[in-house]
């Protein structure tokens, strides 16, 4: 609850956007999520506003959706002794992505509203009521995955959210079984 509040906390604080992918990368697309595929385990770290310098580890699974494009990380993220479950899910929809972070912008969580794939990472936009966001989940290696939450504060994105993961199990263990 505590890690929730000070996520959606952290996105109050205004509005961002970015472009749509075009069709023609299917092929790309799927390579970047099928290497997400995998178990997860990393520091985080809110790095702005109200809850700045909280420090927390969260752990996931990486899947990507039957039969669709896109990815779903599943886990959750503890901050001492409380642990809060945390899931996303995106998948293609035209040309773009979207998806939900928890439970969307209808609950406590934030609707995925456009989103962006190149070889080593995606772009989604984030969107809850009137506050807009922006996620970067980028490959720095075959077995870490950066993920950065931010806002847009005036004309500047500002990042509230840092996580550094690492992969926990082998990939090629996992393709060749």
């Amino acid at each position: 609850m505590l890690l929730r509040s000070m996520a959606i906390s952290a996105l109050a604080l205004a509005t961002t956007a970015f472009a749509a992918a075009p069709s023609s990368a299917n092929d790309r697309d799927a390579r970047f999520f099928r290497q997400i595929e995998g178990k997860w385990r990393g520091p985080g770290e809110i790095v702005a506003g109200k809850y700045k310098g909280t420090k927390f580890t969260c752990e996931f699974n990486g899947l990507t959706p039957d039969d669709k494009l896109g990815m779903t990380l599943d886990g959750g993220c503890r901050v001492g002794v409380f642990t809060q479950k945390m899931n996303a899910t995106v998948k293609r929809k035209g040309r773009s992505y979207v998806g939900h972070f928890l439970d969307g912008a209808e609950g406590e969580g934030l609707d995925v509203v456009a989103g962006a794939v190149s070889p080593s990472h995606v772009v989604l936009t984030l969107k809850r009521k009137q506050l807009d966001g922006a996620m970067l989940a980028r490959l720095a290696s075959d077995n870490q995955l950066n993920i950065t939450v931010s806002v847009n504060v005036g004309k500047s994105l500002v990042p509230v959210i840092g996580m550094k993961l690492d992969r926990i199990n082998s990939l090629a263990a996992e393709t060749s079984d």
